[in-house]
């Protein structure tokens, strides 16, 4: 008997033969075990120890078990089949499996199964081999322990929600030369803006191409009918609401885009001495768990209604007519919240729904955006020049107070997006790394 990670397990070795019964007795350890095959379908293993402790190893064509004191670890066959670890099997250096499905026998059971210290192998019905390491598989179990902690620490990280009286303890700022330069302050950095949705760079240079620099220090810009940036400021003549001096509503940017950009990297060039000009931010996900929980009809309306979302316009002499359907709440198949898609302007006229929804979800809308615009999960603050304000557009909501340009001194904002799958990635590597 073994001793791995807290659990006791055997030394048990089976197969089977046309219809016989087997029956083997562990010499070295005070045992008894039994083999059982029933039709070449089914074959049980049961350890009995005089100890205080026991184990026991279940295997079927589907799924092989081995169940423990501390809790059975279960695994598909087809799986673990699939998963093989040899070089036939598996491309060590680029960590891809190269099985050919084209091939792949998904009617391959296991005839044999040895469990030893540290590795589970497995005889095929294919005449394949495969061996496995006991924490590969602990770290892959299908319990759902295992995979809420895979999903939280690998997958999309946990996240912090926050209202008003929140705000100021999240928020986090970073100096621009650090992040540039250390891999540790970038991934802190990193790792406030996964987990709280938004923070600022400190200290940036005085330079239109600062914003991008911060960009392709984590991946690449991600561009848009906007081009790689955009600069926010009050014009005359404009297509975007954006660009006026105007209160500027509360809103997610894109959400005429199927794939909306995820962070957005706004640098204060020069802001505007006049009163006004300050950004606002709520966070949608406090909202939305707010609602999950205390009203959840309205939480149903606006996570399964689909809105029309529309933008006609022209950027640079680049004309572009873009649109998208999409809730304004889009959870994942674990019911957590991946997007927000919320603009008063962007909303089309046209709502492709069935009469008695539309009313509906103008009743869950009004809710959604009273609870935006609350005093208790909003906030105000004015960017100072050479800062970055770099947050969550899948999350947040932002918009702007209005304002009056001084002649001599204009407010100018530069704008970028980086995607989230970069972003995710770069906190992957760079953990690994620092």
């Amino acid at each position: 008997m073994y001793f791995f990670n807290g659990f006791i397990i055997p030394v048990v070795r089976y197969h089977k033969t046309n219809s016989a019964l087997l029956k083997t007795i562990l010499p070295s350890i005070n045992q008894l075990c039994s083999v059982h095959v029933r039709n070449l379908k089914n074959i049980k293993v049961d350890v009995v120890s005089n100890k205080s402790e026991s184990a026991a190893m279940f295997n079927s064509k589907d799924i092989i078990t081995i169940s423990t004191k501390n809790g059975p670890l279960k695994f598909p066959s087809v799986w673990l089949r699939d998963n093989c670890q040899c070089p036939n099997c598996f491309h060590q250096e680029s960590q891809s499996r190269t099985i050919d499905w084209g091939h792949f026998d998904f009617n391959t059971i296991p005839l044999a199964v040895e469990l030893k210290e540290t590795d589970l192998s497995i005889e095929w019905s294919d005449n394949h081999k495969s061996t496995y390491s006991l924490s590969w598989l602990i770290e892959r179990s299908f319990t759902k322990e295992k995979r809420t902690r895979y999903r939280k620490d690998c997958y999309r990280f946990n996240r912090v929600v926050w209202n008003a009286e929140d705000f100021k303890k999240c928020l986090k700022t970073f100096d621009y030369n650090d992040v540039m330069t250390d891999n540790n302050t970038l991934l802190l950095w990193l790792n406030a803006l996964t987990t709280y949705g938004v923070s600022i760079i400190t200290g940036t240079p005085d330079d239109i191409e600062s914003s991008k620099k911060l960009g392709h220090r984590v991946a690449f810009i991600r561009e848009t009918h906007y081009g790689e940036r955009f600069i926010v400021k009050a014009r005359r003549v404009t297509t975007n609401v954006a660009y006026l001096a105007a209160p500027l509503q509360l809103h997610t940017d894109l959400p005429y885009y199927d794939y909306t950009p995820g962070v957005i990297l706004l640098h204060c060039l020069v802001q505007t001495p006049s009163i006004g000009g300050e950004t606002q931010l709520t966070d949608c996900l406090y909202v939305a768990e707010y609602l999950k929980k205390n009203d959840p009809e309205t939480y149903k309306v606006l996570t399964t209604t689909y809105v029309d979302w529309n933008d006609i316009g022209q950027e640079d002499g680049n004309h572009f007519h873009s649109i998208n359907r999409a809730p304004v709440l889009c959870e994942d198949d674990f019911g957590d919240i991946v997007e927000v898609n919320f603009s008063q302007p962007q909303r089309d006229s046209h709502f492709n729904v069935p009469l008695e929804q539309a009313v509906e979800w103008y009743k869950a809308m009004s809710i959604f955006t009273r609870l935006l615009y609350s005093k208790e999960n909003t906030v105000f603050f004015k960017m100072n020049e050479g800062e970055i304000l770099t947050f969550d557009n899948r999350r947040l909501v932002h918009g702007r107070t209005g304002y009056d340009d001084d002649n001599d001194k204009k407010r100018r904002i530069i704008g970028c997006y980086l995607d989230w799958d970069e972003i995710y990635s770069k906190i992957r590597v760079l953990r690994k790394g620092v």
